[in-house]
């Protein structure tokens, strides 16, 4: 049986660094486009024998600003995949759109090509605030960039929202809330400001210009309680959607399905091994062109760091995590694990239903560290895990064998990797 596949795009292009940007994007390079364009349609193609196992059934189109590279570009890439790639007819194709870089007439052809998804950046509906954080629109942009997908026939829209912004007030935080719910997505991501270092927004770490703790945690139950009056429910950590209209792609992430990766610094997961690509275009397009490596890092993901990552990712979800799937992946009991998740319980930060546990709104704002004390624990259950006979190293080498190791007939890897 053919085993499903997402597949991400990933457009390091953009017209201008958003002053909270930390992904590898880079602005004034249009003259890199064209031999970009060539060399992931040639990657594709590359790695087309290698897809006969697979049905890709997600496409994810991620910047970077796709809208900006050009909606002809993304046809074109989109139809190396349906050449190449075996993308079911009902696959979820998802594009990131700036308002200012995208027009009704790129909506049509996109949509008419098969993209049935579109992902708007609004990020906020004061204007002032948009301009501080370098965005190129304003809020009536985002208001007809919705309109135009509705007319391009596009029924599953989601909007991008941050809080937690620069002098944002919960006043102006409730008003975003209420405009982005007026537009009518389908699906609404709500992000938690974070500063990182090497964005243009590091000057304000520890300023007092920044909401603190409590007015960031306010802001984000706020949003829980508002978007689930406006028929909105909450999946995720960021992420809230009207029934049916969770991002398919997105959980492949947080549900440990595999994916794989086009483009620089794009990520993969398949056959038990993650990897990424360089984060540098030129290179990147330099070295697919030329058959050189593209490689930055690959890793084997023993079954221990499979069931880590299940509880890791498991547990930005609102469906959570189950004993049962847990031993499924590593054969390690649970029962530390289970006495701190009931702790958590009597703090309201989680609850037990189905036999499933899962955070709260207020333990998702927690779940930082309630994860890492998780991991800490069922990592020195596994330690304790040895048999009478074996000393304690085997018995840790036993436990970081691969999927190498145990089921190389289910492994398949893509040539050159």
């Amino acid at each position: 049986m053919e085993k499903t596949l997402g597949v991400y795009i990933h457009i390091p292009f953009c017209a201008g660094k958003c002053a909270y940007c930390d992904f590898y994007s880079l602005a004034g390079h249009e003259k890199l486009m064209p031999s970009y364009q060539h060399a992931v349609l040639h990657h594709i193609k590359e790695y087309a024998p290698q897809l006969d196992g697979y049905l890709t059934d997600t496409v994810y189109f991620g910047g970077g600003t796709p809208s900006y590279y050009g909606a002809d570009r993304l046809i074109s890439i989109f139809n190396a995949l349906k050449k190449y790639g075996h993308v079911l007819l009902d696959a979820e194709v998802t594009a990131e759109v700036n308002p200012d870089s995208i027009t009704k007439a790129d909506l049509v052809r996109m949509r008419r090509a098969g993209f049935n998804r579109i992902s708007v950046g609004v990020q906020s509906a004061n204007d002032a605030l948009l301009k501080s954080l370098g965005r190129r629109h304003n809020f009536a942009a985002a208001e007809e960039a919705v309109k135009n997908a509705r007319d391009a026939g596009f029924s599953n829209v989601s909007i991008d929202l941050i809080f937690g912004l620069p002098s944002q007030s919960r006043d102006e935080w409730a008003d975003t809330l209420n405009r982005a719910a007026a537009l009518k997505p389908e699906h609404i991501s709500c992000y938690g400001l974070k500063i990182e270092e090497g964005s243009q927004l590091y000057i304000y770490k520890d300023s007092p210009f920044m909401p603190d703790d409590d007015a960031q945690a306010d802001m984000y139950l706020y949003a829980v309680e508002t978007l689930s009056r406006f028929g909105f429910k909450q999946y995720e950590i960021s992420n809230f959607a009207r029934r049916g209209y969770e991002s398919r792609h997105n959980m492949k992430y947080w549900f440990g399905d595999e994916y794989l990766g086009f483009g620089a610094a794009a990520h993969s997961y398949i056959g038990g091994v993650r990897y990424n690509y360089i984060a540098d275009l030129e290179k990147y397009s330099e070295n697919v062109l030329s058959g050189q490596n593209i490689l930055d890092l690959r890793e084997e993901i023993s079954d221990f760091e499979r069931a880590s990552e299940y509880l890791m990712l498991r547990l930005r979800t609102t469906r959570g995590i189950s004993e049962k799937e847990y031993v499924d992946i590593y054969p390690c009991s649970m029962d530390k694990t289970i006495n701190l998740l009931r702790f958590y319980e009597s703090h309201g930060w989680a609850v037990f239903s189905d036999d499933r546990w899962s955070f709260t709104p207020q333990g998702f704002l927690l779940s930082n560290r309630l994860i890492g004390e998780i991991l800490e624990t069922q990592t020195k259950q596994r330690t304790e895990m040895t048999k009478p006979w074996e000393k304690p190293e085997e018995a840790v080498q036993r436990s970081q064998m691969t999927l190498f190791d145990r089921k190389p007939q289910e492994v398949q890897m893509f040539r050159g990797i």
